[in-house]
């Protein structure tokens, strides 16, 4: 199913690269030239959360499934972070998405922050700044901060993996796709406001523990999110933007009280669109078909998704995105890491990749087409909304390719921040050695095999398994490579 699309892997030019983006007339601004620091756009120092960071790469916050079941880091999560700092990346938004309570872990071997916990999560950051200071002196650190998250309808916090989704109001595509009533699963608004109450403990935990921010989620479909698009609840945390933001805004009103120098930033998916699947006349045993919308047509108008266009939602509107972003600057949060849609109904559009997760769908467009749809609009946003830091998501994908974008995006005034999620997987050096004008390590170069997702789908620990040698020849990667034969994967 991928064969007709532009392997970008293959490309050692940037001539090939530029002939890719003509292709697709994508305009996207690629520097020929790389520069080094001090010289680079990507070496400049920028004030964020009172901070200031050394440099222009963000580290995204990532699902953790490495955890013990309490909720302590593993020597698996200290190595992450000890790599994410020796990576050399100015800015740390969230390193890791930490559930705010029991209830709402995506697994069950999630972080947790909580008064027992303390002490394991603040070393966290106490390793990854050691490892930033061996591996890039001592005269700077990053800035660091701790995603807080709570799954919503994607909650499963008890052994077996079991959903257990707590929502705000019935989704009649995900449910069926679900396979769930979500008539029992809905939260009232006295749990709301525990989970709110969850939220601000959980800041101040985090500033006890020493970092900079904290990242109040608000992607990729878990509760915050999915708040801003509870247009059909009722009472006072749906229906209006007003109560639909209202989660938001008690949040950073009760951190203001109660932790005034803590910074607070917002991870939100800018758009999103209508739940796809995989084409089943195109699908075969081991290599699902394209991913094709799923049936709307009894949901119409569209009111089950935010920044979406509700008469046609396989399309984007930015219009809420556009007032959410200013709604942040009036309340004062610093900064927000924008992405797009959820890895669990729409991957293409949030993280695009050329090989499918196990439980997802063929790309149904050439995924450059989707990297680049989101720099653009990150772009669009950052020219309607100049007073708010803006980090930039996607460029993952843009593979040996990546600093040259990276390069060009911030010198233009593009985006302040270039997010690495997956990357950082396979190659958290990469920021670092761009700096100091080294050439890109090729086989270090994620090349979107995703089966740092297909792990953790069935039951293993979140890593690169193809290039991380260290997973690779692990317990769990005998199991994974085991697994996707049995699969038709392998």
């Amino acid at each position: 199913m991928t064969n007709d699309y532009l392997k970008l892997g293959s490309m050692r030019s940037i001539a090939d690269f530029r002939s890719a983006l003509a292709e697709y007339s994508i305009p996207l601004p690629v520097d020929d030239d790389l520069q080094s620091a001090p010289q680079s756009p990507l070496a400049s120092t920028f004030t964020i959360f009172g901070k200031q960071a050394p440099n222009r790469f963000a580290v995204h916050p990532m699902e953790g499934w490495d955890g013990t079941l309490d909720g302590k880091p593993t020597d698996y999560t200290v190595r992450r972070w000890r790599r994410f700092g020796d990576g050399g990346a100015g800015l740390i938004w969230g390193g890791e998405a930490v559930a705010v309570c029991p209830a709402g872990r995506a697994n069950t071997n999630q972080l947790m922050i909580n008064a027992d916990n303390l002490a394991s999560i603040a070393d966290l950051r106490t390793q990854l700044l050691d490892a930033y200071q061996e591996a890039n002196g001592s005269s700077t650190q990053p800035v660091v901060g701790l995603q807080l998250t709570h799954s919503g309808r994607f909650c499963r916090p008890n052994p077996g993996g079991k959903l257990e989704p707590r929502t705000l109001y019935r989704h009649p595509i995900l449910e069926r796709k679900a396979g769930l009533d979500g008539a029992n699963t809905i939260l009232t608004d006295l749990e709301i406001g525990r989970i709110i109450e969850d939220f601000v403990q959980s800041a101040k935990y985090a500033s006890d523990c020493g970092f900079d921010f904290v990242d109040i989620k608000h992607c990729h479909g878990y509760l915050g999110h999915e708040f801003l698009s509870a247009y059909t609840r009722k009472g006072p945390y749906g229906g209006s933007f007003e109560s639909r933001t209202r989660f938001l805004r008690e949040i950073v009103a009760g951190i203001k009280r109660e932790t005034p120098g803590l910074g607070i930033g917002v991870r939100l998916s800018a758009f999103d669109l209508v739940p796809y699947e995989a084409d089943p006349g195109q699908s075969q045993p081991g290599e699902p078909g394209p991913g094709l919308p799923a049936n709307f047509c009894d949901a119409m108008p569209y009111k089950f998704a935010f920044g979406v266009n509700g008469d046609q939602p396989t399309e984007y509107d930015l219009s809420e995105t556009v007032q959410f972003l200013n709604l942040l600057v009036e309340l004062g949060v610093d900064a927000v890491n924008l992405t797009a849609g959820s890895p669990y109904y729409n991957p293409h559009i949030q993280r695009p990749a050329l090989y499918p997760p196990s439980d997802g769908y063929a790309p149904p467009e050439d995924p450059l087409i989707g990297a680049a749809r989101q720099i653009f609009v990150v772009r669009q946003l950052k020219e309607l909304c100049p007073k708010l830091t803006m980090v930039g998501t996607a460029y993952s994908y843009f593979q040996d390719f990546l600093p040259n974008v990276a390069q060009a995006v911030v010198r233009e005034g593009w985006v302040d921040f270039v997010g690495l999620g997956r990357m950082v997987l396979s190659y958290p050096e990469m920021p670092r050695e761009i700096l100091s004008g080294s050439a890109v390590t090729r086989k270090k170069v994620c090349r979107t095999f995703s089966d740092c997702t297909t792990a953790p789908r069935n039951h293993m620990r979140s890593g690169c398994y193809p290039l991380d040698t260290f997973y690779k020849k692990s317990d769990e990667g005998q199991k994974l490579v085991a697994w996707k034969r049995a699969n038709g994967k392998a």
